[in-house]
């Protein structure tokens, strides 16, 4: 278990045991309660013969039983695997096989999905990999007992903890193992910076089955903050967590802060005193929005990976001075740029991003080719006792100053509103559409996101266009649709017979 985790919540509940701890649109739990509920889950968890080392993915929508069940199985040493709850069960399934799950631990809303034909009244529902046609009722974790602290008091840095899902550059989504000691460390490192504290409320308005999402609750329930839950569709979603709840604290990529810098009740916010920034570049002009909204707010740029959950930062005393910087390496995480040829480089210099330290995650469970090709011994030169580190596949560029500012991709992955997307995905679901010969996915520059939009071309030019996008619709999540679809004759190829990419972008 991420023994500092743990032990911060069994220690607030001693303490201070009414204080607020999690809340959702239904309810919100002090820290007793908290506790309470994390013991009667830990006890379901056994009726369902669930030990530890079995990898579990859960698959739900964002409340106060979902983070219940996922504190849970960290105290078990239960493997959580959780599912961005707009998947599609064919997905879902994929992310099953890849991590031998023992099973699913689902909603009745998304089990409606997997077995429409099973639909009770229960809440939760368990559905085992020896026989998924045969889902098991779970009563959710309402009970209360009291959580007692961790036994083991010696960490194990390395012990897989948890799995994140999340596209490679190539293929089906990939789980990046996530280790206690990148737990336990990531937590007191955001913590650290961003001056958590009791007095907080956090609101986790991203997904869960995002690294940042999840980050909301570890860091927030570590220092003995408050954590909303929430979800996001449109901008006036954020006045629940931001006046009606006064959240001091919000995470949120380019696609929420974007829309949010423009509306003109930011400025009633009253508890708002920090905003974080991650999953792609926020544009100058929405940094400047934010700032001329909040100057009292303090805005944290932050880049990372889910292979390495965050390498850099800008403090926020520069960002009015830089704000196209993803700023310095966070502490304990030592980073460096490479070339073509794995060579460190330095100030003034483009190349690739490679990262070391604590947070630097074990790999890709059953994916050893992935792991070795993106977890590598550090570069010849690397002045830190990293044994592995991480190449992030991101072109960063280092000014004399020793600041540095991301360049772009170095594959062709598209990242879209902080989503990672594998264009072969999108293709090999547009393929299974009659008629549909061709398809290439591309992520072209969106100046209003500050990220990128999704783009599909497809041959040849009669296929039909509404077929198309409802087939997409069933198949695919909804960050994964395609903002603009082009119908070809024929889509141009290379000489050497591949479908020419680059053509397409500059057509």
């Amino acid at each position: 278990m991420p023994l500092d985790l743990i032990t911060a919540i069994a220690r607030h509940a001693e303490e201070r045991p009414s204080a607020p701890a999690l809340g959702d649109r239904r309810e919100w739990l002090d820290y007793a309660s908290l506790a309470g509920r994390i013991a009667a889950a830990r006890a379901t968890l056994a009726r369902l013969g669930l030990a530890a080392g079995d990898r579990v993915v859960l698959w739900a929508g964002k409340d106060t039983h979902m983070v219940v069940w996922l504190l849970a199985m960290l105290v078990e040493e239960i493997v959580p695997a959780p599912a961005h709850p707009s998947l599609r069960a064919e997905q879902v399934a994929h992310q099953l096989r890849q991590c031998d799950a023992k099973g699913l631990l689902t909603d009745r809303a998304r089990l409606a999905q997997w077995h429409p034909e099973r639909i009770t009244e229960a809440t939760w529902h368990w559905l085992p990999a020896a026989s998924p046609n045969a889902p098991v009722t779970v009563d959710p974790p309402v009970q209360t007992a009291p959580l007692q602290p961790p036994t083991r008091q010696k960490a194990r840095p390395d012990r897989l903890a948890m799995l994140f899902f999340t596209s490679g550059s190539t293929g089906l989504p990939k789980g990046v193992m996530v280790s206690e000691g990148n737990l336990d460390a990531g937590s007191r490192i955001v913590a650290d910076y961003l001056g958590l504290g009791a007095h907080d409320v956090l609101a986790a308005i991203l997904p869960l089955a995002f690294d940042y999402g999840f980050s909301q609750v570890t860091t927030g329930l570590l220092r003995g903050a408050a954590v909303y839950l929430d979800d996001y569709l449109l901008p006036a979603d954020l006045k629940r967590p931001l006046l009606r709840q006064k959240a001091t604290v919000l995470a949120g990529t380019p696609g929420l802060l974007i829309p949010l810098a423009r509306q003109s009740w930011l400025v009633e916010a009253p508890a708002l005193r920090a905003v974080t920034n991650s999953g792609g570049s926020l544009p100058v002009t929405t940094i400047r929005r934010l700032r001329s909204a909040r100057p009292e707010t303090a805005l944290f740029l932050m880049y990372g990976l889910t292979e390495g959950f965050r390498a850099t930062y800008l403090p926020p005393g520069k960002v009015d001075r830089y704000p196209d910087s993803i700023g310095y390496a966070l502490p304990e995480t030592p980073v460096g740029l490479v070339d073509a040829a794995g060579v460190l480089l330095g100030p003034g210099q483009t190349g690739e991003l490679v990262q070391g330290g604590p947070l630097v995650a074990l790999g890709y469970i059953n994916d050893p080719d992935a792991s070795r090709a993106r977890f590598r011994p550090p570069p010849a030169g690397w002045r830190h006792p990293d044994k592995r580190v991480v190449f992030s596949g991101d072109r960063v560029h280092m000014n004399a100053e020793g600041r540095l500012f991301f360049a772009g991709r170095l594959d062709e992955q598209i990242k879209v509103a902080g989503f990672r997307i594998s264009p072969e995905e999108i293709e090999a679901v547009a393929l299974g559409v009659p008629g549909v010969e061709e398809a290439v996915a591309l992520g072209l520059p969106d100046p209003a996101s500050g990220n990128q939009r999704l783009v599909l071309h497809v041959a040849p030019a009669a296929v039909d266009l509404e077929a198309l996008r409802h087939h997409l619709r069933i198949h695919l999540a909804g960050h994964q649709q395609p903002a603009t679809i082009h119908r070809h004759t024929a889509l141009p190829r290379s000489n050497n017979g591949k479908l020419d990419r680059l053509a397409l972008k500059e057509a």
